[in-house]
């Protein structure tokens, strides 16, 4: 007798996984499955799950790129299975690094010789940098304050309140006492002269930022450089300078070469920047660049030699994917200075053009400079009726991704959105994202009048004698506080609400 099994009995048989049980049963969110299932179902049922992401070309919040050119990808994909740590075994790779490292530091005018390496390292990101160049200075500052028979416990960076958060971690976990420069209205960036007054013997580097994250834009690290070398002579200390250029290091050089930020001056000790961001490849690729062996303590490089010869190693983490590094090199050779340039210049031209799109609407001010990063940073003229949290909330019905966020101390009551420019927004996806602000606008600006319509047919009218007292009017100022404040109170709670630390 033949004997056969039925669909419902069965899933072997069954070719289509939306025919199959994988659709309808619960999938694990804990505990690991104690059954295997297709490898078709998995992927799947995966990829319909993350078809509910946003679309990452139109993440207007991140700097990080989204679009590689086809030939790269595929140099991605060849290579994502090798370890970069494995040096010995893999020793083109780490050459290709090498050469990274040795361009990026010409890039940012070191003072190296004919056939001198520059000294540098590939890292996860800027953040991993960040870490890095802080813990050189840290050790470098300790060192020198044991040899003077001084305390070497309690060290303190001085920051501005716009940086990173990276920053803050760096000052927690590794136990530095972080100094902020505080903001105020209109000048969102470190005041150079305020940052040097915060500065005392336990400095052990100011940290300036190339492009800040909050609206894009340079530090002037060259009045910094100046100011901090004249407090040097007066007092004898030798406090130096940290730039981090996550943003703006693969910018400057291009659309400003004559800028002094980097090498040029002689306090910049080192720097950091994201190949991930305007270095134009993938997540997970960040550059440590340093002056010179002199300014990175040789204690603080490991030397193994158990994966078959001896690798120095300064990172803090140990094993990660080679495909970043060798992405950074396809474009530095792919594009050269020539391609790199009109790749910034394109984006800085629709950063223009998505802010007069804007200017002309007539309800925003442009708190971002024309000079930075390439990006739009803006904030309504009048918020007493609809805020930005609204239009960043509305804006992704159209599929937009835009951030509103608060300015750090001493600018909080300053709410602002912003959209960052990068390689694969043109000019036609600029004109089309105003034209949904626009339409967000003219919702928006329906919703009082209904609800004041609403709220006239069902409350009663009280004669005048038995009203309450009139209440004292709001600035605005006043209220924009409270509407920041219910903001951050409805993000928080959300944040608890779906397990997110």
């Amino acid at each position: 007798m033949v004997l056969s099994k039925t669909a419902s009995q069965s899933d072997v048989s069954v070719h289509s996984t939306f025919a199959s049980r994988y659709v309808r049963d619960p999938l694990p969110r804990f505990k690991m499955s104690e059954n295997a299932i297709p490898k078709e179902a998995a992927f799947q049922i995966i990829n319909d799950e993350l078809m509910l992401d946003g679309n990452p070309r139109l993440n207007l919040a991140s700097f990080v790129t989204t679009w590689m050119e086809p030939e790269c990808d595929k140099l991605i994909m060849a290579s994502i299975n090798k370890n970069y740590v494995d040096m010995d075994e893999y020793p083109v790779t780490t050459e290709l690094q090498n050469r990274c490292v040795n361009m990026i530091a010409h890039l940012f005018n070191a003072p190296l010789g004919d056939g001198e390496s520059a000294v540098g390292v590939g890292t996860v990101g800027s953040s991993e940098a960040i870490m890095l160049a802080g813990l050189a200075f840290k050790r470098k500052w300790q060192n020198k304050m044991k040899e003077q028979g001084k305390p070497w416990d309690k060290p303190n960076i001085v920051t501005g309140a716009n940086v990173q958060v990276c920053w803050e971690k760096f000052a927690r976990y590794f136990e530095v006492e972080l100094k902020e420069v505080k903001l105020r209205d209109g000048y969102y960036v470190m005041d150079p002269e305020k940052a040097v007054e915060l500065v005392d013997e336990n400095t052990i580097c100011v940290a300036a930022i190339l492009g800040s994250t909050l609206n894009g834009e340079f530090e002037d690290v060259k009045l910094l450089n100046d100011l901090l070398i004249e407090k040097n002579k007066k007092t004898g200390w030798d406090t130096a300078i940290h730039v981090d250029a996550a943003s703006g290091g693969f910018i400057a050089p291009f659309l400003y070469p004559e800028l002094e930020w980097d090498f040029r001056l002689p306090l910049v000790k080192s720097i950091n920047v994201s190949g991930h961001k305007y270095g134009l490849v993938y997540a997970g690729i960040g550059w440590a660049i340093w002056r010179s062996k002199a300014d990175l303590p040789e204690e603080l490089i490991f030397h193994i030699n158990y994966l078959g010869a001896d690798q120095p190693t300064f990172t803090l983490n140990f094993s990660k994917g080679s495909c970043q590094v060798i992405a950074q090199y396809y474009q530095f050779i792919r594009l050269g200075h020539e391609g790199y340039r009109n790749v910034m210049e394109n984006c800085q031209e629709n950063a223009m053009i998505l802010k007069e799109g804007l200017e002309k609407t007539g309800r925003f001010n442009i708190v971002s400079k024309d000079n930075g990063v390439p990006l739009v940073a803006f904030s309504l003229k009048d918020n007493t009726r609809h805020n930005e949290f609204e239009i960043s909330d509305m804006l992704r019905r159209f599929g937009w991704i835009v951030p509103a966020y608060t300015m750090p101390a001493d600018a909080q009551h300053v709410t602002v959105l912003r959209v960052v420019i990068r390689e694969d927004f043109s000019r036609t996806l600029a004109e089309r994202l105003v034209i949904n602000i626009e339409k967000v606008l003219d919702e928006l600006d329906t919703l009082p009048a209904k609800v004041t319509e609403k709220l006239t047919n069902l409350i009663p009218i009280i004669p005048i004698e038995d009203r309450p007292p009139a209440i004292v009017k709001k600035t605005v100022i006043d209220v924009q506080r409270e509407v920041t404040a219910a903001w951050r109170k409805l993000v928080a709670d959300r944040k608890t609400k779906v397990g997110v630390c």
